[in-house]
């Protein structure tokens, strides 16, 4: 990495800049500094210039080998396995089923992001129009947003295109965002922070969202029969997720995507619950961190044996 110094009449600019190999390109990332920016000032900007490069680098990596390198045959094998002592059935749900797992979708995936709707107000809102007049009304859009989503989602013939995730964003967010089903714009960058302001992640740049998103589209129909359901819908999930191609909304798009791409290998639905999200993060972090996919896929067996367990009970 090194310091780029650029001067244009009286004003002098600063650039962190860091070239890389990406196959067999060379790439190069430059991060602005700031504008006639004093010693100590420039020393305090190279440092957090420094991280978002080394995260960048990161991402661009991910993206581009989405399994990172080739399963062995016993990896896969042990996915298999993994799969068959899930005893996922391969059903289409009853009309019942399908409203009650329309249900606790928009609950749980609303509630992941931050709506505050409860299963019971979500009932009361799908079944009867009635609204709690103490949520606020983008709150309601977003819960019928969903819920059409998911009708929509029952319907589609479509494993995976650009137009099918963008009306997945367009239905959710239509009368609460006025970017719903448009990708991130250049210069819309995303980056998401702990409470003490440490990057956790950071979308790809906004110039490549689009790119990024028709490679991973050409990648899953490149091995779409080449791997299972479930490694398919975990790795286009987690990739999407580190893609993160809208201003807002990409966990629900995602997990709605997950679920589009089960239902086409003719696997019922899995919905996953507010109350496992910690557990949901830590196997996106694993992958962003290290490639591995196998905790999603071990999330997504554990919400799968917890939606029958309900159903039958019921």
């Amino acid at each position: 990495m090194h310091l780029e110094v650029r001067t244009h009449k009286s004003n002098t600019k600063y650039y962190l800049a860091h070239s890389f190999r990406d196959k067999n390109k060379i790439r190069k990332i430059r991060i602005y500094l700031g504008q006639n920016l004093p010693k100590n000032k420039i020393k305090e900007k190279l440092k957090e210039a420094e991280n978002k490069i080394k995260e960048r680098i990161k991402i661009y990596r991910v993206i581009r080998d989405p399994l990172r390198t080739i399963l062995s045959t016993e990896e896969l094998n042990q996915i298999k396995t993994l799969e068959a002592k899930g005893r996922i059935k391969i059903t289409h749900l009853s009309e019942l089923e399908w409203k009650k797992f329309k249900q606790e979708f928009t609950y749980d995936t609303n509630a992941i992001e931050g709506s505050t709707v409860t299963m019971t107000e979500v009932e009361q809102i799908l079944e009867k129009r009635q609204w709690p007049k103490e949520r606020e009304k983008w709150e309601i859009s977003e819960t019928y947003g969903l819920s059409e989503a998911v009708e929509f989602l029952k319907k589609t013939r479509e494993h995976i295109s650009l137009s099918l995730i963008m009306e997945f964003h367009r239905l959710v967010f239509q009368n609460s965002k006025p970017y719903a089903g448009q990708l991130r714009k250049k210069g819309e960058e995303v980056v998401v922070v702990d409470g003490l302001g440490n990057i956790i992640h950071s979308g790809v740049p906004s110039i490549l969202v689009e790119k990024m998103l028709k490679e991973l589209i050409k990648w899953y129909g490149k091995n779409r029969r080449k791997y299972s359901p479930l490694l398919l819908a975990a790795v286009v999930h987690n990739q999407f997720e580190t893609i993160h191609p809208f201003r807002d909304g990409n966990g629900r798009v995602g997990r709605l995507l997950l679920n589009n791409i089960l239902l086409k290998h003719n696997l019922p639905p899995v919905n996953i619950q507010f109350k496992n999200r910690s557990g949901y993060y830590k196997a996106i972090r694993e992958y962003q961190e290290s490639g591995n996919i196998r905790p999603m896929i071990e999330f997504i067996l554990m919400e799968y044996k917890n939606f029958t367990r309900k159903t039958q009970n019921r």
